[in-house]
């Protein structure tokens, strides 16, 4: 039995449908201020430390050029997973992206950011091959309480042609991985519950509370600053 189909230690509802709608202009604002939104002011240093940032569910590194752009800014290294589209999981796309961190993580492992779906190939990751991750963090990832305690469950099944709790990877989704590892999440959340991004506390180091949609994590200079001084500390 693939080990993705047990259950998680608690159940959460996903988002309600208002807090869905609010994400359809969270959508529009994402997609400009991706490609255009300034880099935002941050007041920490990166020196020169690796970040690779692996997209949500249906985004590609287009999504998060911002957070990229705003990281390289302050001197930190700071690279898209270069996957095209994250359509689905799969032990090939797991395969390609750790050799990619192997490459990048050859002077010194890589912190991963990971957006949504992203934040759970993050957190794969960081179980396959901790020696070259220093750190997990996580937006809005669906990582506990289920896999049905989000809205995008139905879509992701449909185009991905797997159910969402049988994964074609052996993995346990709540399962801390074996670095310092933060969630963020937020109440106003309409595609992933706050309770399955934000987890139980033997989940996760620590749980970070933002005030932004589902959209926002890689766009909002609040939600981007707040993520850049999580990498830091």
């Amino acid at each position: 039995m693939n080990m993705a189909s047990q259950p998680a230690p608690h159940n959460v509802a996903a988002p309600s449908l208002n807090l869905l709608a609010r994400e359809t202009i969270s959508f529009a604002y994402m997609r400009i201020a991706a490609s255009y939104g300034a880099a935002v002011p941050l007041d920490i240093m990166g020196n020169g430390q690796k970040i690779i940032i692996i997209p949500g569910f249906m985004a590609s590194d287009t999504c998060t050029k911002r957070l990229r752009r705003s990281f390289n800014a302050r001197g930190f290294h700071a690279y898209g997973w270069g996957l095209g589209r994250n359509w689905r999981v799969s032990e090939n796309m797991l395969e390609n992206l750790a050799a990619y961190i192997e490459k990048t993580a050859h002077k010194g492992p890589v912190i991963l950011v990971g957006w949504s779906l992203g934040g759970l190939i993050a957190r794969e990751m960081a179980k396959k091959m901790p020696q070259n991750i220093s750190k997990v963090i996580t937006l809005g990832s669906p990582f506990s309480g289920g896999q049905r305690a989000n809205n995008a469950w139905r879509l992701y099944e449909i185009i991905a042609g797997h159910k969402v709790d049988d994964l074609p990877i052996e993995t346990v989704l709540h399962e801390k991985p074996p670095v310092p590892t933060i969630a963020f999440w937020s109440a106003r959340d309409g595609i992933v519950a706050a309770g399955s991004a934000r987890g139980l506390p033997a989940e996760s180091d620590r749980q970070i509370e933002l005030d932004c949609t589902h959209m926002d994590f890689v766009v909002r200079p609040a939600a981007i600053a707040e993520i850049a001084r999580a990498i830091a500390d």
